[in-house]
């Protein structure tokens, strides 16, 4: 118990930290990084039109966007400083979390499950950052056109309230994140045994139907987001089938497929 108050202790101290740091550098964080892919001068929109008029097409070059955002709430804009430095905070601690949880658990394993645990680590905090940044530069910009440009009339014109912009941005880059902790948790099941390819592919129709619900829980209540979500999700899925082979081959020789 010591021990757990000790790391938990550092992980506050570093969360407490970084979200100050966060919270004094309003202008970066606001204004390049979350307010950022809202208009149509946001580098992913500019790399989509290069890639098209290289390709030929003319689709990957999205229409114009600049969302208006609006404030209904007195206290909504401190408000939404403070949530977002926080997360910001936990994003960037992140890497320092999984290395205390490691230190944690450390003493209670076996010289071979340290062995296969140490590298995770590390492993599992470069793939966050990854999931992280896979979300925020492509599929956020994705989702923000496709919802910010949307209309059913003409006569309707879009002006989207702070908490709804902030809300489903955090949702798509924070979950996408974690889901692509996926292919690491395989490997260390598959590694000590616990999981095999035959029972990933065995299941792979309800891994789909968990995938989807899943995607329609961790994401804003629109069809777009969730299948956005859930291309990767199944891809990672996949991933992870390949990585218990080339890890657990032996396991798999005795079992079959139904």
């Amino acid at each position: 118990l010591e021990e757990l108050r000790k790391r938990l202790t550092r992980i506050v101290i570093a969360w407490i930290a970084l979200s100050t740091l966060a919270f004094i550098e309003r202008d970066i964080i606001f204004d390049k990084i979350i307010l950022a892919p809202k208009d149509s001068n946001f580098i992913t929109y500019r790399w989509l039109c290069k890639l098209g008029a290289w390709l030929h097409v003319d689709s990957l070059c999205l229409p114009p966007m600049s969302i208006k955002i609006i404030n209904y709430n007195l206290s909504g804009q401190f408000m939404t400083h403070m949530t977002i430095s926080m997360v910001a905070g936990l994003i960037l601690a992140v890497p320092f979390i999984f290395y205390q949880v490691w230190q944690f658990i450390k003493p209670a394993l076996y010289e071979k499950e340290r062995r296969y645990a140490y590298g995770a680590v590390y492993i599992m905090s470069g793939l966050f950052m990854i999931g992280i940044t896979f979300s925020y530069f492509l599929m956020v910009p994705w989702t923000l056109n496709f919802l910010g440009t949307y209309q059913v009339s003409t006569l309707v014109a879009n002006q989207i309230a702070l908490d709804s912009y902030i809300s489903t941005l955090v949702s798509v880059v924070f979950s996408v994140g974690i889901v692509f902790e996926l292919p690491v948790v395989v490997y260390v099941l598959a590694k000590i045994g616990i999981l095999t390819p035959a029972f990933l592919k065995k299941n792979r129709k309800y891994a789909f139907i968990f995938v989807l619900i899943v995607a329609a829980i961790i994401t804003p209540p629109d069809v777009f987001s969730q299948i956005i979500v859930t291309i990767p999700l199944w891809a990672l899925y996949e991933v992870s089938i390949i990585v218990a082979k080339r890890v657990a081959p032996k396991v798999d020789e005795y079992e079959t497929d139904d």
